[in-house]
């Protein structure tokens, strides 16, 4: 009875010391995934503009199409704000400081990917230029990718380019979504023992991507890749996150 008393004794003398570094845990977990979810829907936003400019774009009777990075900045922080209902040019106090970071890396790295595509967008006699959202999207992607510990990716199941593919926890991820109804919220997991942050977020075919994407299969596209026969609706991959809780 007495070895009982003293343990739990002892155990009351440990607990106020566990509990604060528990409860740090729980919040820089949150920061995180609020962190993860945030940067997904940035280059969501992102792709939503390129393709809003998609005829544009691929105009060729237009030289100059004023598409510039600074209207692009302009119109990503207009659509990203629908989205979230938090301004990147006067983010909110709340929003955690690895969140505003991140969001203004990739941000740059998205302004930067339009810039180098100036060239080709602007070209007059060409049609389609091969800037569209999932080209957007990689080469973003893997910029910001390149100049952080944060790793964001697409990827698919088939990728056309294979700096999309899947490792095995994305594979194993996107097989299970293929096989489920459409969903909207991420895949969430903590892996390592805690110590890595992967989310994937689905993404789905629109009428829009069908022009490529569509029937008949097996038909090359406009960009010269075999048409996946894919309907409106079907899973057409998903943006990747990986962020390690020590990610400096």
């Amino acid at each position: 009875m007495i070895a009982l008393s003293n343990g739990l004794r002892l155990f009351g003398l440990i607990l106020p010391f566990l509990c604060p570094q528990i409860g740090w845990t729980e919040n820089l977990h949150k920061e995180h995934e609020h962190t993860a979810q945030l940067l997904t829907n940035l280059l969501n936003a992102g792709r939503v503009v390129v393709e809003q400019n998609q005829t544009l774009i691929n105009d060729p009777s237009r030289g100059d199409k004023e598409f510039t990075p600074e209207v692009f900045e302009r119109l990503l922080r207009e659509e990203f704000f629908q989205q979230t209902h938090i301004d990147l040019k006067h983010p909110p106090s709340s929003l955690p400081s690895l969140a505003k970071e991140l969001l203004a890396a990739l941000l740059l790295a998205s302004k930067e990917v339009v810039g180098d595509a100036q060239f080709v967008i602007n070209q007059r006699g060409i049609g389609y230029k091969n800037f569209i959202p999932a080209t957007f999207g990689s080469q973003t992607a893997r910029k910001f990718s390149n100049r952080s510990h944060v790793t964001i990716k697409q990827t698919t199941l088939n990728p056309r380019n294979l700096k999309n593919t899947p490792d095995p926890y994305e594979e194993a991820v996107l097989n299970r979504l293929a096989r489920q109804t459409a969903v909207t919220a991420p895949t969430v997991e903590w892996v390592d023992g805690g110590r890595l942050l992967r989310t994937v977020m689905p993404i789905y075919y629109s009428d829009d991507c069908l022009t490529c994407h569509g029937s008949p299969k097996g038909i090359l596209d406009i960009s010269g890749y075999p048409r996946e026969g894919a309907q409106a609706g079907d899973l057409a991959g998903a943006i990747s996150i990986q962020i390690p809780v020590d990610h400096r």
